[in-house]
């Protein structure tokens, strides 16, 4: 084996080592003093509109804030339903809940998305909305989700926090459904310096309403219309947000590099690495790389005592969670998830990873298994 190497998973040291022209934007927002909404603000969301190609944008604190003022935007309410996939982050079905409408889960497919084959065997006349979600940058098949939810006349909402920057055969996640949520927390594609995120979609209505809730309903300074809430995006990580925005596609670019690099190594491992399917067509943002692999808890071990920093995501899909409890689910009920909860391993592949750590990565994962 040769010298051991630092393969790091959090990449912010260097994503942040050079803050000069985020610095020079702050010291802008710092004396014109507009530091609640304002024009800073209203030039990241004018910019994301435009990357994306949707008419709206609006800011808000959080991904999470993001979801909830989506589904709060088509009336989502207490007694109704929505589907969305049971291996994503607690912020999804969170978001649901908060509604207080009841999260119907679907298993996973060989790629860690949605099964689109179980979606119609799960719509009742409860179901309100269907919620995809990009999981850790790759899509599902969006085209087939939007032609489901039309046949039975129900919304789609996108949970993109993952996939800003990415493509499905040239259309972006975040511009299929009537309504959709990014999160720009730290590791994600797009991130700034704490949490942010946004809600997109072209329908001016559902726009209009959503701007008013996400500032406690407010008219102007002395009327508000309905109480709503303080879901605003702050300025201070408006102006990171659009410098981070100028070089995202540099970023992935160089993400799905390292990544077709990897997959080729380790497909040469497929006794016990198994990739998962790249379907042409289709740019991920590998905000997560993972693969599914044999002993996987004794890999992580292995790896971590060389220097490699892997991660898990996640060891309990959120069907089994204690919080789910309440809604019958039980083990078994999903296996697809269920297996890949126990053999997911995350390899860190970001922009910051070079060939040399790739190698580096292979060659020892390829010894574990020798």
């Amino acid at each position: 084996m040769t010298e051991k190497i630092k393969v790091p998973y959090n990449y912010l040291p260097f994503e942040f080592s050079n803050t000069k022209d985020i610095f020079k934007a702050w010291k802008k927002l710092i004396l014109s003093t507009d530091f609640t909404l304002g024009k800073f603000m209203e030039n990241f969301e004018k910019q994301f509109s435009k990357y994306l190609g949707v008419k709206y944008c609006i800011g808000t604190n959080n991904g999470t804030d993001a979801l909830i003022l989506s589904l709060k935007s088509l009336g989502i309410k207490n007694g109704d339903e929505v589907i969305t996939v049971t291996n994503t982050f607690y912020a999804t079905v969170g978001a649901i809940v908060s509604c207080g409408a009841r999260p119907i889960f679907i298993d996973c497919d060989s790629r860690y998305q949605i099964d689109i084959d179980q979606i119609e065997k799960k719509i009742s006349n409860k179901t309100k909305a269907i919620i995809p979600v990009h999981w850790g940058g790759a899509s599902p098949n969006m085209f087939k989700i939007v032609k489901i939810a039309k046949k039975y006349n129900i919304h789609v909402v996108e949970d993109a926090c993952m996939g800003i920057g990415a493509k499905i055969k040239n259309k972006k996640p975040g511009t299929f459904g009537i309504v959709n949520a990014f999160s720009m927390h730290p590791l994600k594609s797009l991130n700034v310096m704490g949490d942010g995120g946004m809600v997109v979609t072209n329908n001016y209505k559902l726009y209009n309403w959503m701007k008013k809730y996400r500032n406690h309903g407010m008219i102007n300074r002395d009327n508000i219309e309905f109480y709503g809430e303080n879901f605003r995006l702050q300025p201070l990580q408006a102006v990171v947000a659009s410098n981070q925005l100028k070089k995202l596609d540099q970023v992935i670019n160089k993400r799905n590099i390292n990544a077709k690099y990897f997959d080729s190594l380790l497909s040469s491992l497929e006794n016990n690495v198994s990739v998962p399917p790249r379907p042409k067509g289709y740019i991920e943002t590998f905000a997560l790389y993972m693969v599914l692999v044999k002993d996987r808890n004794k890999l992580l071990k292995y790896l971590s005592n060389l220097n490699i920093e892997a991660k898990i995501h996640y060891p309990k899909p959120l069907h089994l969670q204690s919080a789910s409890l309440k809604y019958g689910y039980k083990k078994n009920d999903f296996p697809i998830a269920e297996y890949q909860a126990k053999h997911l391993i995350t390899l860190p592949i970001h922009q910051f990873i070079s060939k040399k750590q790739i190698n580096y990565m292979f060659e020892c994962i390829k010894k574990f298994y020798q």
